[in-house]
């Protein structure tokens, strides 16, 4: 090859490899969808630290639908670096199919879950049709908008908030069913995800009232404006985890490992958990969980494996094909 055609191609390719080096290594967060806005701040916040503390550039890209369907893209070959889910069960199953690590849940503190939540009511300004806790949602006329359990975890915890409400009233497996049943035949649309239920009740229109995750509330009043919806806080409702894992599988092809998982570590920083706290979604921190006291309404929760076993048991028997849900749900005509 001439010299000098070889020293411009040189510095070509140089000049191309600088210009991707300043965007910065392409990470890929897979999350469910009403975590979106939260990662918009949370990303720009990791960026800037990464930078303080490496000198190094870095660019996070979002991924966000119901949790299972990201899941099951992250399965099927979706490269994500990290995922970052409201449901252990999303995990356990990416874990069983060798695309995360099996003892995920110990990698990280508190379960790998830096964040909760729970689920409460969203109703349209004012509550005009005076909803107060989980009975209200079983009353003919009222119309529920809640996610298909089967797509996202946000409509599994919805479903096992309404369970666990009969249950821990006294109630037997029976009549918790009995409940459940009432309660979906008061559905008339399932939601893909969180998003989507969000976009039902309040662009289409639909419904009287929205089972949500509580940080929805934050979301839709920077979205849709203040004073669209009031929230409405059950008397008994469930904790919900909010896992996260590094998927293994990718960043053993992209050489992300380290990075994937400074991403995940920040999560349990003071920095991490103020903007989570500030996006409603529970932090673990103590501290900061004092200090947003306005904004986590006391109710009284429960947990997955105090009523269920695990999310996992609660899968088989609730929302695996042919389970209790796929019994109690007829699809509106």
């Amino acid at each position: 090859m001439n010299p000098r055609l070889k020293t411009l191609l040189a510095t070509v390719l140089l000049a191309a490899g600088t210009a991707a080096s300043a965007q910065g290594t392409p990470l890929l967060n897979a999350s469910y969808d009403v975590a979106r806005e939260f990662y918009k701040d949370y990303n720009a916040a990791f960026i800037d630290h990464y930078k303080k503390t490496t000198s190094k550039d870095i660019k996070i890209d979002q991924s966000h639908g119901g949790s299972s369907a990201q899941a099951r893209a992250v399965a099927d070959g979706l490269d994500a670096d990290v995922v970052t889910m409201n449901t252990t069960t999303d995990i356990d199953f990416l874990a069983n199919a060798g695309v995360v690590a099996k003892d995920w849940s110990k990698r990280f503190p508190d379960n790998a879950a830096p964040t909760t939540s729970t689920m409460l009511f969203l109703v349209r300004n004012g509550n005009p049709k005076g909803i107060k806790d989980w009975d209200d949602l079983t009353k003919p006329g009222i119309q529920v908008v809640v996610v298909n359990p089967k797509t996202g975890g946000n409509g599994r915890y919805a479903y096992l908030a309404a369970w666990g409400y009969v249950k821990k009233k006294g109630g037997t497996d029976a009549q918790a069913a009995e409940f459940v049943g009432k309660l979906f035949k008061n559905v008339p649309v399932l939601g893909k995800g969180g998003r989507d239920a969000t976009t039902i009740f309040l662009q289409r229109n639909i419904g009287d009232v929205l089972i949500t995750f509580e940080s929805e509330v934050v979301s839709i009043d920077r979205e849709f404006g203040t004073g669209k919806v009031d929230a409405i806080y059950p008397s008994i409702s469930v904790q919900a985890e909010n896992p996260v894992a590094v998927v293994e599988r990718t960043v053993a092809k992209k050489g992300t490992g380290e990075v994937a998982k400074a991403y995940l570590d920040y999560l349990y920083s003071e920095e991490g958990q103020e903007i989570a706290a500030k996006h409603a979604l529970r932090p673990r921190s103590s501290a900061v969980l004092k200090k947003y006291a306005k904004t986590f309404k006391p109710l009284q929760l429960f947990t997955v494996q105090e009523l269920f076993g695990s999310l996992g048991e609660a899968q088989k028997v609730h929302f695996n094909d042919g389970g209790q849900f796929d019994q109690l749900y007829v699809p509106a005509k």
